[in-house]
């Protein structure tokens, strides 16, 4: 997805706000509402935010390289027990990535006993947030986008 100048200055904002809300966005970007900043984000830098679990907008790494920052080698993030239970099981960045079936059966080779649409869900929620990776492939297949030793996971509540 090309940026145009304007989506690229507004992607750096978001990195330089970070966690931001709509109306500190809105206030920045000189719009009437915080749906007017909702539907920006949507059409323009959907491949590059996130809402964390307090629905704060976050930049994706890719977003953060894209405007020249670095990432974070380190992450802490709050996810559910799946999808820890998926951080686990997930191929590594350097390794072959998985199906979401190949990835199910390694969570319940664990244990657990989720549903596929579940773990599918979880690797979603995990892409969103620049966790995993999607490979285009025929089947989407998935690995984890930063080394597992990088993460820190803490459980939602």
């Amino acid at each position: 997805m090309t940026l145009s100048d304007e989506a690229r200055d507004r992607l750096a904002d978001v990195v330089e706000l970070q966690p931001t809300k709509n109306s500190e966005l809105q206030d920045r970007w000189d719009m009437e509402s915080g749906s007017d900043v909702h539907q920006y984000l949507e059409s323009e830098l959907k491949d590059y935010y996130y809402r964390d679990d307090d629905s704060l907008i976050c930049a994706t790494p890719e977003g953060i390289e894209l405007v020249g920052g670095t990432p974070d080698d380190d992450r802490t993030i709050t996810v559910s027990e799946l999808q820890a239970a998926v951080v686990d099981v997930v191929a590594g960045p350097d390794e072959e990535p998985q199906s979401v079936v190949s990835v199910l059966q390694a969570v319940r080779d664990t244990g657990r006993d989720p549903e596929v649409d579940d773990v599918r869900s979880a690797l979603r929620t995990l892409e969103d947030r620049g966790v995993v990776e999607r490979v285009q492939k025929t089947v989407p297949t998935f690995r984890l986008a930063v080394e597992r030793d990088r993460l820190t996971i803490e459980l939602t509540d």
